[in-house]
């Protein structure tokens, strides 16, 4: 299964699954998805820590850190669909409401090939 044919749904209840099965939903409060997230964001940074700005994709091509970024960025997705699913969040919905405001904040016309 791919990105084309799973939906945020369908991982929301995998994840949500998961955590029940192993009935770690005790621990799994907003604060420490929160710090987890942080933590897994923070262990996927690190794989690119100190490497030259214009070297990171071809160093994400590399086998080896291919897989551990495969990794990190499981982990930091996993725990922010834990999140919305502890507190009732629909991502699909803050993710487009998001995306509206940004494209009024930050114009095309305005900050096209601009960081």
């Amino acid at each position: 299964m791919g990105d084309a044919s799973t939906s945020i749904e369908d991982l929301k209840q995998s994840v949500a699954r998961f955590v029940r099965e192993r009935d770690w939903e005790q621990f799994h409060s907003p604060k420490n998805i929160a710090i987890s997230i942080a933590i897994e964001a923070a262990e996927l940074m690190e794989l690119y820590q100190w490497g030259p700005e214009n070297e990171s994709l071809e160093l994400s091509e590399k086998a080896e850190v291919r897989t551990k970024v495969d990794e990190e960025l499981a982990d930091v997705l996993i725990y922010c669909l834990s999140l919305a699913n502890r507190i009732g969040i629909d991502v699909s919905q803050i993710v487009q409401r998001k995306l509206a405001r940004n494209a009024v904040k930050y114009p095309v016309e305005q900050f096209r090939g601009r960081y």
